[in-house]
């Protein structure tokens, strides 16, 4: 019998490449049919290695959650960026591969990046996900997020509302 090790840790530039890779699986996964093909393949392509490389040395927070020694998704944080709401922590990112979806991952890597957020004196958490993405609408919800404020992002013309779940700890 094998046993997989679950790790959560703040990524090293040496996670870029397969950070990067993360990126392109689960963006396709959760926006192709959503955001135009055209705007969605160029943001995928504007984030490769070298991107992700110096996000990590910039010091973005990036946590990355490990199973058996590979990158199974990762998580972008730090301060909220809308003022209009008073939660001072964010989740920027939290995508998966699809094939480890489904399974808790996304929820630990959730929890340790609220964790770290906390750890942070960030009170209060918002997350931001597009309307049409229902799973992580659901994701979110299940979480014990309340969605409480609406946003829209525009893409190629195309105007994609985005909803606003929040987290007061």
């Amino acid at each position: 019998m094998n046993t997989l090790t679950i790790d959560i840790r703040k990524a090293e530039p040496r996670d870029a490449s397969a950070i990067a890779e993360v990126h392109q699986q689960a963006w396709r996964g959760a926006y192709s049919g959503i955001i135009p093909h055209r705007t969605l393949t160029s943001m995928i392509n504007r984030r490769g290695v070298d991107w992700w490389a110096n996000a990590i040395r910039r010091a973005a927070t990036v946590l990355v959650v490990e199973i058996g020694g590979t990158v199974a998704g990762y998580a972008t944080i730090g301060k909220n960026r809308a003022r209009e709401l008073r939660q001072q922590g964010e989740i920027y990112e939290l995508y998966l591969r699809p094939e480890y979806q489904g399974i808790g991952l996304g929820s630990r890597l959730f929890k340790a990046a609220k964790a770290r957020l906390a750890d942070h004196g960030l009170r209060g958490l918002v997350v931001w996900a597009l309307e049409e993405n229902h799973n992580a609408l659901a994701f979110y919800a299940g979480n014990g997020g309340r969605d409480i404020a609406e946003g829209v992002e525009v893409f190629e013309q195309k105007a994609l509302k985005k909803v606003a779940f929040v987290w007061n700890d």
